[in-house]
């Protein structure tokens, strides 16, 4: 027998529907205004008036962002840094957490207040950009892979969730003679697929979205990735053909172009550098809820 709604719930369940529903709507919107103007002519755009569909369709933004050298090379360059610094920072922090997680290792306790204390404290800009210097670092590729190998807040939930695997699975593997290697590429990583897959993807939207770290340490124009090169556009403030964005792009596109402003121009190249990571979303959403939530638990 279903349960009778009262006049209150009803009137309460409407206001929390229709709340839900602006809170969705002012999120969504300014994505699909975005949509509608990178796909409208951009002189058109500039007269006002574009709000959920594009006025006066065309697709030359993107024939402009497809086509231009500096523009495919900052992608390029933002794809190989958060595939490459989304693996090895996922490897690197997943077997640093095994080994805090070994009960013998000597001065566990130490090391564990100095990571926690790096949570806290930080040396700061300028001893940073110092440090990254003397390393050598200054306008590499290195740059984006070496000082995020470790994510600590990301170590403290791979522990979480090893201390919380059975522990007969460890010794069956140590009586079978499995080395501390073994154990961990054979037996823990396989187990660990829910916590991976997210900590994977919240790493790879952090080295996909950074835009300041090149700022600071990349100077050559080969080495920007696209969001950099997206946050000059930005402060350039750039007009139709300006050479900052469209250098490599041809005679017969320029010629194209002349509907094209900046603000069309952005907003597709926002479509582009947004699109990618709402793309892989939907195929590890499943493992949010298992993965986040492991690190409230208790150890």
């Amino acid at each position: 027998m279903l349960k009778r709604i009262s006049f209150s719930d009803k009137v309460m369940l409407i206001v929390i529907y229709v709340f839900l529903s602006l809170l969705a709507f002012s999120a969504l919107y300014p994505f699909w205004n975005a949509v509608a103007v990178s796909f409208n002519v951009g002189v058109d755009t500039a007269k006002g008036g574009v709000t959920f569909w594009p006025r006066e369709f065309t697709t030359e933004n993107y024939k402009i962002i497809l086509q231009d050298d500096r523009l495919l090379n900052g992608f390029f360059i933002s794809i190989s840094r958060t595939v490459i610094g989304t693996a090895t920072s996922i490897f690197m922090t997943a077997l640093l957490a095994f080994g805090m997680t070994r009960t013998y290792l000597i001065g566990r306790k130490y090391y564990t207040l100095f990571f926690i204390f790096t949570l806290y404290f930080g040396g700061g800009l300028i001893p940073t950009y110092l440090l990254i210097r003397s390393l050598g670092l200054m306008d590499s590729f290195l740059v984006f892979i070496i000082p995020s190998l470790i994510s600590v807040w990301n170590m403290i939930i791979f522990r979480t969730f090893f201390k919380g695997l059975p522990v007969g699975l460890e010794e069956s593997a140590n009586i079978d003679g499995c080395s501390n290697w073994g154990t961990f590429f054979r037996i823990i990583l396989p187990l660990s697929g829910p916590v991976i897959a997210t900590l994977a993807l919240l790493t790879a939207v952090g080295h996909w979205n950074d835009w300041f770290l090149p700022s600071i340490y990349i100077t050559s124009d080969h080495l920007l990735p696209i969001q950099t090169i997206l946050r000059q556009t930005l402060n350039a403030n750039i007009v139709s053909g300006s050479s900052s964005v469209l250098d490599s792009a041809s005679t017969a596109l320029l010629e194209n172009a002349r509907q094209i402003t900046s603000k069309s121009l952005t907003m597709a190249m926002m479509i582009v550098v947004t699109l990618p990571i709402i793309l892989v979303y939907p195929f590890v959403q499943k493992y949010f809820v298992k993965g986040v939530l492991v690190g409230s638990l208790k150890e």
